[in-house]
């Protein structure tokens, strides 16, 4: 008989930690480590992301990708990898496959704002000139997303049985992308491509805001697929690569995917906004000594966040 596996993602209140008493705050922590054990994404209420902002967010993005092609690639940023600006539809592939994903996207990077040395590393961000708000909005999302972000971190820490702040320093400046993602209208036979094939991401965590049309599926313990349905209002929190190495794959990098919707429904367009948080480049990956035993030695060898990145960069096709 098959093992028991979860059928829906577990739904959790970030104001239990940040603004619950000391038993709630537990009962978050708890909950939250046994999620990502198990499935590797939770879906997270009150938030503290701006109903608001996000509303406009999304009309900035529409606006975008209403321009005409030959205005977006005014910020096309192939050569650099994708790391900034506009990244054309069908270009990036998940790993281990071929054929492209149906999307475009754009890249909101870091905003150093301090006298930091990764001022100089990070590229600058990409001004829209036809669009006033758009890298306003974006970097304010941004912001809000990195606190929210910072917060799940926290639970995390807790969870592993390091310090609260264990993070914090290590994200501070991280090297994270707000990634407004279109995928267009289907018009003809898609063939073997679909809107995001099956992947991990490669970061720590993931933050994913609002989509505009179902889509999204996770893959079970049992190799199942379950949809992410019904999570209005919430934010989806998923473990990525590099939290998933940093533990020794005690806590999950699950595969998921955006899958095309029914034939019916191809003339709809699909958004959403993804943020992969990251920490520093110099950040060490090593595998948490608490998380090695003789049942689980250590699996990864030692490497840097930036080393890491470049290697799942060119395995998908952008560099």
């Amino acid at each position: 008989m098959a093992a028991e596996a979860i059928q829906e993602i577990p739904k959790l209140d970030l104001s239990d930690f940040t603004h619950g008493n000391q038993e709630s705050k537990l009962a978050f922590v708890q909950n939250l480590g046994k999620a990502y054990e198990e499935i590797g994404f939770v879906a997270i209420s009150n938030h503290g992301i701006d109903k608001a902002l996000l509303e406009e967010m999304y009309r900035q993005v529409e606006a975008f990708y209403a321009l005409p092609l030959e205005t977006k690639l005014k910020y096309d940023d192939s050569k650099g990898g994708g790391q900034r600006g506009y990244t054309g539809f069908g270009k990036e592939h998940a790993k281990d496959r071929n054929t492209g994903d149906l999307k475009e996207f754009w890249h909101f990077g870091q905003y150093v704002d301090d006298a930091d040395v990764l001022s100089d590393f990070y590229p600058p961000n990409r001004i829209v000139d036809e669009l006033p708000r758009f890298n306003s909005v974006g970097k304010e999302i941004y912001a809000a997303l990195e606190i929210t972000g910072s917060k799940v971190l926290q639970a995390i820490a807790l969870f592993l049985q390091l310090d609260e702040h264990y993070f914090d320093a290590k994200i501070h400046n991280g090297n994270s992308i707000l990634r407004p993602i279109h995928y267009p209208a289907i018009t003809e036979e898609p063939k073997d491509a679909i809107r995001a094939g099956e992947h991990e991401d490669i970061n720590l965590i993931t933050l994913l805001v609002g989509a505009s049309a179902d889509g999204l599926e996770v893959l079970n313990k049992n190799n199942e697929w379950i949809g992410v349905t019904e999570v209005e209002d919430h934010i989806i929190v998923n473990v990525g690569d590099m939290l998933e190495r940093l533990t020794n794959d005690r806590l999950k990098s699950t595969t998921h995917r955006v899958i095309n919707p029914p034939k019916q429904k191809w003339s709809s367009p699909r958004f959403s906004i993804p943020f992969f948080l990251h920490p520093r480049p110099e950040v060490p990956l090593n595998c948490l000594d608490s998380c090695c035993t003789s049942n689980h030695p250590k699996k990864y060898e030692n490497c840097t966040a930036n080393e890491f990145l470049i290697q799942r960069l060119t395995e998908i096709g952008l560099l």
